[in-house]
């Protein structure tokens, strides 16, 4: 049965979901709420790491070496924690261990990795190697990477020097220890996508009075012909239907149920059909694993109703649309009564299919890259670079402004995927030495070539045009947009495996707003995302609307709506006051549009 009424959003939200997305990604609302709420977003995949080694040093008399490898993850103080230990290899200098490390790939983290070898003494051969000391077995090398740096391979294997504990890097004079090699797997299942299509029939109307508060507190002893008149309008206006969605859970070892999908309410239907619903069968644990499917009642003011629920796996979902069987729900009843009741409810399987998805990881094991660039503000809302309440202000005890902290933060998570890290660089809203006010200038000061070398080669010349150019204004973003959007129209062109992500740093309201929009709804068709990084105290209300999070995709002048979100904005303020880092509130979306885009044009990780 409806509710007097019925608020489909405020229902969304009230489940724990979001909006229904546009995104062609395949995700679902109830699943992101859940991982969201917990501060877990962005990209998420499970690597299983394997190890060898090559030409070890030999630290054994009359034997060779039994080596062994420790994996260390660094936190966020810097130290380095012990996650992981191989097993032992018994006399050999070129080991293959067979155990594997598994650790969860954040794309918009840096994740440091430690690896040291070990020799296990022969006394220590039969204990197990959880209860070895460290101190007491003979060391042979360490080495050390960014998982990102192992997985942006095109094996997806890096080779390593092992140095010793005081070498940060190798040198020519180093010791001989040998090479670790490194090799990621994407673990399969991440991969495989169930789609269902789920139907029900005979679904249980409720009764007529259960959800309406007006009506339940009314005095019916005294006005039987205005109830009677009331329940005629009710039957005929068909709100004794009701307004069912589906809820499905994953159970967990401790039995709590944990919800990753829902589907959208349907209005007064007793027989609905839904759209498909998408399970990551790594999210759900396996095809075995127990899920909960629980069909309820709409209800706006978040009180749905439970109709029924029934618990299969997703084997015994796709046997039943082999079959073409139906299963029947357990009522929401208690007591006696629930032993007396017959089941009219029925749950079908109209569609299962398994899909394997290809991953952001595929395309980079693909051969494709990330082609970092930034874009930086030099209106005079600034302020003066010599004077310290200046936002571009360089201070001498080499603490960065908001500006220079954006461009490492971001940088030194994108440099990884971009083989050559050679990054176009420019900047606006400046004017150059005897030259009018410019809206789009190489930040090298070259009047030929923009890009510069590596992340230090940014922070260098963003330093330089600092003191080579005359802040002014206004801030127009349009220029930059289509500058970055050329690069990567050509690239596209050209057939280049190559996905650019253009930084923007800006501390005031775009003025070109509409320019903007035009720029961003063009270039929406390209291998293109923009990062906007808003420094300083401006209200940037309007600049949100760039960023179309809340569903509403940009429209141009003449009416073109973009064909998908490549826009994510961050005020700097806001990120530090949550003590949360600006990489990573930035590039949580960016996997997804990549993905988005590939997926769309039907791009292939080898084609």
């Amino acid at each position: 049965m409806g509710n007097c009424c019925s608020d489909v959003g405020g229902g969304t939200m009230a489940v724990g979901g979001t909006a229904p997305s546009t995104s062609s990604t395949n995700q679902n609302d109830a699943s992101d709420w859940y991982f969201k709420s917990r501060g877990i977003q962005g990209l998420f995949s499970q690597i299983e790491l394997s190890f060898s080694a090559t030409n070890l040093r030999d630290r054994d008399v009359f034997s060779k070496s039994d080596p062994m490898v420790v994996v260390y993850i660094q936190e966020r103080n810097g130290a380095f924690t012990e996650v992981f230990r191989t097993e032992v290899v018994l006399n050999s200098l070129n080991p293959t261990w067979i155990t594997k490390y598994t650790i969860t790939y954040q794309f918009e983290i840096v994740q440091i990795l430690l690896f040291r070898v070990f020799d296990v003494d022969t006394q220590f051969h039969n204990v197990a190697v959880k209860m070895l000391k460290l101190e007491e077995q003979q060391y042979i090398g360490e080495a050390s990477c960014a998982l990102s740096e192992i997985v942006s391979k095109r094996n997806r294997s890096l080779t390593l020097d092992l140095v010793q504990r005081e070498e940060s890097v190798p040198s020519i004079h180093s010791q001989h220890r040998g090479k670790l090699t490194v090799h990621a797997e994407e673990c399969f299942s991440s991969k495989t996508t169930a789609e269902m299509t789920l139907k029900c029939l005979n679904l249980e109307s409720k009764d007529l009075f259960s959800k309406c508060v007006c009506i339940a507190d009314f005095n019916f002893s005294c006005c039987h012909i205005l109830l009677g008149m009331l329940v005629v309008i009710w039957f005929t206006s068909g709100l004794l239907l009701q307004d069912p969605f589906l809820v499905i859970s994953k159970v967990v070892e401790s039995g709590i149920s944990i919800p990753v999908c829902k589907t959208e309410v349907l209005k007064n239907d007793l027989n609905p059909t839904w759209k498909p619903v998408f399970l990551n069968i790594q999210q759900i644990g396996s095809k075995d694993s127990p899920l909960v499917i629980e069909c309820f009642d709409f209800n706006s003011n978040g009180k749905h109703e439970l109709i029924g629920k029934v618990q299969k796996s997703l084997a015994d979902l796709e046997k039943l649309h082999s079959g073409r069987e139906e299963i029947f729900f357990l009522p929401n009843l208690v007591g006696h009564d629930n032993q007396n009741k017959v089941l009219k409810s029925k749950l079908f399987v109209e569609k299962y299919s398994e899909i394997i998805q290809y991953t952001f990881l595929d395309y980079l094991a693909g051969g494709f890259e990330l082609n970092f660039m930034v874009a930086v503000d030099f209106t005079a809302s600034n302020g003066n670079p010599r004077l310290p309440d200046s936002l571009h202000y360089i201070d001498p005890s080499g603490r960065p402004n908001a500006y220079q902290k954006a461009i490492y933060e971001v940088g030194e998570v994108l440099q990884f995927y971009d083989a050559d890290k050679r990054f176009p660089a420019w900047g606006f809203g400046a004017r150059p030495i005897d030259g009018p006010v410019s809206h789009c200038f190489n930040l090298n000061g070259s009047s030929n070539y923009c890009e510069v070398e590596g992340i230090r080669g940014i922070m260098m010349a963003y330093t330089s045009a600092l003191f080579n150019v005359s802040l002014a204004g206004p801030t127009l973003f349009g220029h930059v947009i289509n500058r970055a959007a050329m690069i990567a129209s050509q690239s596209l062109a050209n057939d280049a495996k190559k996905y650019f992500v253009l930084l923007i740093i800006t501390d005031g309201v775009v003025t070109d707003l509409q320019e903007t929009k035009d720029a961003l709804v063009k270039a929406s068709d390209l291998p293109l995302s923009i990062l906007i990084v808003g420094v300083g105290g401006a209200d940037f209300k309007e600049m949100e609307i760039l960023d179309a999070d809340k569903g509403e995709r940009l429209e141009s002048s003449t009416g073109r709506v973009a064909s998908r979100d490549i826009v994510q904005f961050v005020p700097f303020r806001d990120v530090q006051n949550e003590g949360t880092s600006v990489v990573q509130s930035l590039l949580a979306e960016l996997p997804a549009q990549f993905l988005t885009y590939m997926r769309s044009r039907e791009i292939k990780p080898n084609s």
